[in-house]
């Protein structure tokens, strides 16, 4: 009998698993696959981005909504999730930057903090397990920490030497990034919105990318998903607080969306298997050699 295969992608606030790589993980659950979102924080500190929710009856209850937000979610995307515990730390502003609040999630030691994580490895056993980049995909405090805390997690967990106390050791086989926005990505989106003769929402985003790199070199991993564009935006639009429904990320009519770009991408940063690049599936590797142990 294959082993079932197993994906745990770890994000740092709710809303997070819906915004990034959500269509691949509502694929892999529609194809059997066992998927483990891991919530790093409780995401306490979030800004209120909906004006319909804007109100100070949402603002005293945040903590709270934004569980059920996630619940919510979770049922639309048919993950299991888990919380690791920390505060939000909150995205400073300001020159200089204001200090971040003492406890939360960025402050915490990385050895510690990747303690939670490293039993729920050994608990859920993942084979792939899908995180940040080195800047969190964007340089949020929780993003960078999460980035931090993944890494680290990976390596120990399978490493009967370290965090003895939190299980049987399981290494995964495979790590990757998150790679939710290239230059390719926006400009073939772009392109189009101006063919089927609309105004598109990404002509600023463009004039200023020269200030920032491209991630799409970095691509190995390209995963057929336009199928469950839709299913990515319903999850989304659970996080009420955190998105408008007449906002920027709904502008786009999905069956443009789904023919312009219909893969979520990532990079491979880590395997023990021989996957050879480019990838279309995050199991690739995996599939063949995924037998009870």
């Amino acid at each position: 009998m294959a082993e079932q295969l197993r994906l745990m992608a770890v994000h740092a606030h709710p809303d997070d698993e819906s915004s990034k790589g959500a269509a691949t993980t509502a694929k892999y659950v529609a194809e059997g696959v066992d998927v483990l979102v891991v919530t790093c924080t409780g995401g306490e500190r979030g800004s209120v981005l909906n004006p319909k929710l804007d109100r100070p009856e949402v603002w005293a209850n945040i903590a709270d909504i934004r569980r059920a937000e996630m619940d919510a979610a979770r049922a639309i995307l048919g993950i299991e999730q888990a919380w690791l515990g920390f505060v939000d730390s909150g995205l400073p502003e300001g020159d200089p930057l204001p200090p971040l609040p003492e406890g939360c999630f960025a402050l915490q030691d990385v050895g510690v903090a990747a303690g939670p994580l490293v039993r729920l490895m050994r608990q859920f056993r993942p084979h792939v397990v899908t995180t940040y980049d080195e800047e969190g995909g964007y340089p949020h405090p929780d993003h960078i920490m999460c980035h931090k805390v993944s890494v680290a997690a990976f390596e120990a967990a399978g490493d009967p030497e370290r965090y003895p106390e939190l299980g049987e050791p399981w290494q995964p086989l495979k790590l990757y990034y998150d790679i939710g926005f290239s230059k390719g990505k926006i400009l073939a989106l772009h392109e189009a919105i101006l063919a089927g003769g609309a105004e598109s929402p990404y002509a600023e985003w463009l004039t200023r990318w020269d200030d920032r790199p491209d991630k799409g070199p970095r691509i190995t991993t390209r995963v057929e998903c336009a199928e469950y564009f839709p299913v990515r935006d319903d999850a989304l639009r659970a996080h009420a607080t955190q998105v408008d429904p007449d906002g920027f990320w709904f502008q786009v009519p999905m069956e443009l969306q789904q023919r312009a770009w219909s893969t979520e991408d990532f990079q491979l940063v880590r395997s023990l298997v021989d996957s050879p690049l480019p990838e279309s599936d995050l199991f690739a590797g995996i599939r063949e050699t995924a037998h009870a142990r």
